[in-house]
């Protein structure tokens, strides 16, 4: 792995290796040790595994997550409480663990969090899967794009990591958080979700991924005057300009600025940029539409692409009616109306399958909000 690879590597997962070795030996399949000689990830991944494991745990049930407030509704409380005999006798002041999630809900919503579809995604997400070294096998049956694989990739770097920091629990929750990237994962709408939405303007305009770099310093004022690029500006009178631990550079694209953010973690300084682009790309009207959404509009598709735009908050989920009539023959008609409520107008088709109705139809909405 050459020396650039390197440090994208550590860029994209806010950790600086002392040991360049285990970095590289994540990388390392089972299929190429076997080739070429050498260890392969296998022992990393079993490691990384179990402290996925724990400090997902920990950032759902502790307020010391480094992401101040995002997991506030998962926090488990110790709550005072008394207890009283029929005599009313009173035992001394207890404090007992108050969650209002159960066993079962929390359950779920870690298996959410570190499922192999999950744990892929994030690692496509971070650019990271071109750097797997594979035997000539798997590199012919194309097994790097397996879900499985790159789920093993990011336990793996996250098994590095704990070896390498000599399991510094501050390190290893700051990397679960930065590559599971949970608040994501966690988002129910109330808020924005600037990582995503950069995320997804990087997919769509540059074909690919906001390249990231994290650094340890606390705020300057003159970096504002100093700094070549688009700066969160913080001023002398703002609570987070003596909390900031951390700064995060974002780039997205070549002809675009450098843009920095801060924060208090790295979670919150890469939040905090992204926002900022968010909001630079908004205002240079260089933001997504509602046609870049859907890159192939076509009538097999129409009904999931509607749907698509619904979920992103583009209008209400469409609506279809149906009516059936015969033709002289006695052959069966089929009229399907699609309608969204913020629309004035709907639209109709015809066939003699209730499906290709309403695919039709479908379309014809399509098509006519794309145009809007």
């Amino acid at each position: 792995m050459e020396q650039n690879d390197l440090i994208f590597i550590q860029n994209q997962i806010g950790y600086e290796f002392k040991n360049l070795d285990l970095l590289q030996q994540a990388f390392v399949r089972r299929s190429y040790s076997q080739e070429n000689g050498g260890e392969n990830n296998e022992v990393l991944e079993f490691i990384g595994d179990k402290v996925l494991d724990l400090f997902v745990v920990k950032l759902l049930i502790t307020k010391n997550s480094n992401s101040v407030g995002l997991y506030k509704k998962f926090d488990p409380k110790l709550k005072n409480s008394w207890s009283y005999e029929t005599e009313k006798k009173s035992f001394p002041e207890q404090n007992e663990l108050v969650s209002n999630y159960s066993e079962s809900e929390l359950t779920e919503i870690k298996k959410l969090l570190v499922q192999k579809k999950t744990l892929a995604s994030r690692i496509d997400d971070l650019g990271l899967s071109d750097y797997l070294l594979m035997g000539r096998g798997d590199v012919l049956q194309n097994i790097g794009e397996e879900n499985s694989v790159k789920e093993d990739l990011f336990e793996a770097i996250l098994g590095a990591i704990a070896i390498d920091s000599n399991w510094n629990t501050e390190v290893l929750q700051n990397a679960v958080e930065i590559m599971l990237s949970p608040e994501s994962i966690l988002n129910d709408g109330d808020t924005e979700d600037y990582v995503s939405l950069i995320q997804e303007w990087s997919y769509s305009k540059t074909n690919g991924i906001p390249l990231y770099h994290f650094e340890e310093r606390g705020y300057q004022i003159t970096w504002y005057t100093q700094f070549d690029g688009i700066s969160q500006h913080l001023g002398l009178e703002d609570e987070l300009v003596h909390k900031t631990k951390y700064h995060c550079l974002l780039k997205i694209s070549d002809d675009l600025p450098i843009f920095r953010g801060f924060g208090q973690s790295q979670t919150d300084a890469r939040k905090n940029v992204c926002k900022l682009a968010y909001e630079y790309l908004c205002n240079q009207g260089i933001w997504l539409s509602i046609r870049d959404e859907i890159e192939t509009p076509n009538k097999e598709e129409a009904i999931n692409q509607l749907e698509i735009l619904a979920r992103r908050g583009y209008f209400s989920i469409p609506i279809y009616d149906f009516e059936q009539t015969y033709d002289k023959d006695g052959n069966p008609i089929w009229k399907s109306t699609c309608r969204i409520a913020e629309e004035s107008k709907s639209f109709s088709a015809k066939s003699s399958s209730k499906k290709d109705a309403k695919k039709s139809a479908a379309f014809k909405m399509l098509q006519h909000v794309l145009s809007d």
